[in-house]
């Protein structure tokens, strides 16, 4: 950096003098500036909220402005951070630097002239706002959160799929699996290689509710033996039929139910499709009525990644240089938040 800044001086000085001509000088200047991105960070300006107009910041984070601060509150951030490097920065900047992050394929070094920081800072304030709203709040989407899940919420859920139609009274959700492609890794082809997709992938399991949330998520798998499950496999490891057993009944005792693709078995919680045999036209009335309904867990699928277009990057899903399936798990958190704030096409339909 020191030799750059040496050669520049050198040339400021020929051009004062008439050594060199404009041509020469600008030609010179450019050729000799240096490629690392972190040269000139401290020529922007430190990051605040305050000065970013409020379309930009829609854009930029997916919140709008005036709602950046009810997210920090919501999700509990203190009002700064400590790193073990001894970084420190507020929790508002680490935020919408993870929003920054996440909303849109991006490099740190893009990041620079919006935050002023350099990439090494960058990356570890991104990743120690990612780490605190996992270890923090990953519980209320992996784990079953008794706040969106209890026997009046879930009878609130079905009567709403009921009332659109659906052949079951009882069912409040959907349960389907995804498949997230990631970068192929350097050294573990065949632990993420999926052969039905032909891909290097993830696997993930979401329940969704008519209100447009996530209410549970599994994952990820990507080990040779878990790679090979199908969706019955996931729900067997995730423990959620065991929840579905004690927890999933109405305020008047009864069963509850979620509905899923013909792969799931078929329990008093767990119904499906009829898919042996010839059908009757009743079978296939109730067929069509669910599949309906059942669409939006796709729908929901979708919102994450919209929302958040680095998890579509897969170039930059690389699993032996970040944690891409705590990524997920968060992404779905705050889409979780940001269905709260602003609704979504499954809240609207339902």
């Amino acid at each position: 950096m020191n030799s750059f800044n040496n050669v520049r001086e050198l040339l400021l000085l020929s051009y004062v003098n008439n050594v060199v001509s404009d041509r020469e000088f600008v030609l010179l200047y450019d050729a000799y500036q240096s490629k690392n991105p972190d040269f000139n960070y401290h020529q922007y300006e430190p990051f605040n909220l305050d000065n970013i107009d409020s379309a930009e910041c829609k854009a930029e984070f997916r919140i709008e402005k005036a709602d950046l601060h009810r997210l920090a509150e919501a999700l509990q951030l203190p009002p700064t951070f400590h790193c073990q490097q001894r970084t420190v920065f507020d929790s508002m900047e680490g935020l919408c630097m993870l929003l920054k992050r996440v909303s849109y394929p991006c490099r740190y070094s893009d990041m620079i002239p919006r935050f002023g920081r350099p990439v090494s800072f960058l990356s570890l304030i991104t990743n120690h706002t990612l780490d605190y709203i996992y270890e923090n709040h990953g519980h209320l989407i992996t784990q079953w959160n008794r706040n969106i899940l209890n026997p009046r919420a879930l009878q609130s859920y079905a009567d709403s799929i009921s009332r659109k139609g659906a052949s079951l009274n009882n069912c409040f959700g959907f349960i389907d699996g995804t498949v997230r492609p990631i970068s192929r890794p350097g050294h573990a082809q065949r632990v993420v290689y999926n052969g039905h997709k032909r891909v290097h992938s993830l696997k993930f399991q979401s329940l969704a509710f008519p209100n447009g949330l996530i209410g549970n998520i599994l994952g990820p798998y990507f080990c040779i033996s878990q790679g090979r499950k199908h969706d019955a496999g996931m729900l067997a490891d995730s423990g959620l039929l065991n929840n579905l057993q004690r927890f999933a009944i109405s305020p008047t005792g009864e069963p509850m139910c979620i509905y899923g693709d013909p792969a799931y078995p078929l329990r008093v919680h767990l119904q499906a499709p009829f898919r042996q045999g010839r059908l009757t036209p009743q079978m296939q009335a109730y067929n069509e009525a669910m599949s309906e309904v059942r669409v939006s867990v796709e729908w929901l699928f979708g919102d994450i990644i919209n929302s958040f277009k680095f998890l579509d990057y897969k170039k930059k899903l690389k699993i032996e240089l970040s944690s891409v399936g705590k990524m997920y798990v968060v992404c779905a958190l705050l889409r979780n938040a940001v269905t709260c704030l602003y609704k979504n096409q499954t809240s609207l339909f339902f």
